[in-house]
């Protein structure tokens, strides 16, 4: 079993950062990522990194040049910084983990974590 633990959310500012971490798989070669499901609506892809990390990742379009997802191996942690935040940014956030490569990442995951919630206000 692949626990995932998030941390890092909270309350900010429209135009606002927030960094959210995401403790991981000890063992074994996955490609890690962050989905979200703001309230209402499905759940959706923002990003994703491959084990080699920053060489290989990939973003929503809606996040693109706001956020930057990137990887310490060995911490097993992941962290997606978040800038430039947005209202519609406004979502529980899912850190997940997965065999399959980032280009398939966005099509699910295997294993997930608790979700932390980050909210934006205007």
């Amino acid at each position: 079993q692949v626990q995932l633990v998030e941390s890092g959310g909270g309350t900010v500012q429209t135009g606002g950062s927030l960094r959210l971490s995401c403790a991981g798989p000890t063992s074994g070669a996955y490609t890690m990522g962050w989905f979200r499901r703001p309230p209402g609506k499905v759940r959706e892809f923002v990003a994703a990194i491959s084990y080699l990390g920053s060489s290989n990742t990939g973003y929503a379009d809606s996040v693109k040049g706001r956020f930057t997802i990137s990887r310490d191996n060995a911490k097993n942690t992941i962290y997606l910084q978040m800038d430039s935040l947005k209202p519609e940014d406004t979502a529980v956030y899912y850190c997940a983990a997965d065999s399959r490569r980032v280009g398939k990442f966005s099509k699910g995951a295997d294993f997930w974590g608790q979700g932390t919630q980050v909210t934006v206000s205007s």
